[in-house]
């Protein structure tokens, strides 16, 4: 398992492909494209021994380069964006210990998110996976429920034991708020919104990918759930946005709200 000393890389899976946002890493966000500022937001988590992309697009391997990034080619057909990291992580020239998976479309996430799940694995040696969630206000929480009371799927939510270690990842809000008023005197809600961002071992990499995906998997599609059905722990750490927005780019329609934001918030990415 990690130790302080072990080598990290990010890696950033990068497909041209989507069927929802074709050529979405190469989409302009104010004066940015989508891939530069996840790039340049990697690069600003200290202690990471290597940042790159993983793709199997020449057109999104010539543009990293244009700004100096460093690119993995890895197959066409890699079933996901985890197998495209872990194929990455077996190109690198030093075989990293702890593999942070930094989604290419989640240009709002703050580099210390990331720092704290690499930190989680340093603490903790037995930890083989980690990924992040956020505890809801009551405002975003109701937000979501209105959401999904319209049939909307996005947005996945997490429970967790007294350890840290995930019971369960749902599409559905979870906890059941049973009764509102119990919240009552705190703006935070029960309810913790998972942050589709994960850092594994490098040996829990690869055991997750060799497995088969589950029923409960295939049910919500959740990868993550694979892991919770095989008896792997995940261990969730809890981490503050500092007020800002999470928000990711799935379709076009998001680049207007990720750019309202960055204007509201202030931009993560320096000039």
């Amino acid at each position: 398992m990690p130790k302080a000393s072990s080598p990290v890389a990010i890696i950033i899976p990068s497909r041209y492909g989507s069927s929802r946002f074709l050529g979405k890493p190469l989409a302009m966000i104010t004066g940015r494209t989508m891939i530069n500022r996840i790039w340049s937001l990697a690069c600003a988590v200290p202690g990471v021994d290597h940042v790159c992309v993983a793709t199997d697009d020449e057109r999104i391997a010539d543009h990293v380069r244009s700004f100096g990034g460093e690119v993995v080619m890895t197959p066409k057909e890699c079933a996901n964006g985890t197998e495209r990291v872990l194929r990455a992580a077996e190109m690198l020239v030093t075989t990293p210990s702890i593999v942070v998976n930094l989604q290419g479309d989640a240009v709002l996430t703050p580099p210390w998110t990331i720092t704290a799940l690499i930190d989680e694995m340093h603490r903790d040696p037995t930890v083989g996976i980690a990924t992040a969630a956020v505890q809801m206000d009551k405002r975003s929480y109701e937000a979501l429920r209105t959401s999904k009371q319209h049939g909307e799927v996005g947005g996945t939510t997490v429970t967790f034991d007294r350890r840290g270690n995930a019971l369960y990842f749902s599409k559905s809000i979870i906890p059941f708020v049973r009764d509102d008023k119990k919240g009552e005197g705190t703006d935070l809600s029960p309810v913790f919104r998972h942050i589709g961002l994960y850092a594994y071992a490098y040996e829990s990499l690869r055991r997750y990918i060799s497995l088969e995906p589950g029923p409960l998997e295939r049910l919500e599609s959740l990868e993550q759930l694979r892991a919770l059905e095989h008896g792997i722990p995940v261990r969730v750490v809890e981490v503050d946005y500092g007020g800002r927005t999470h928000w990711a780019v799935d379709s076009p329609n998001d680049l207007k709200r990720v750019e309202a934001l960055i204007g509201e918030e202030g931009d993560l990415v320096g000039a």
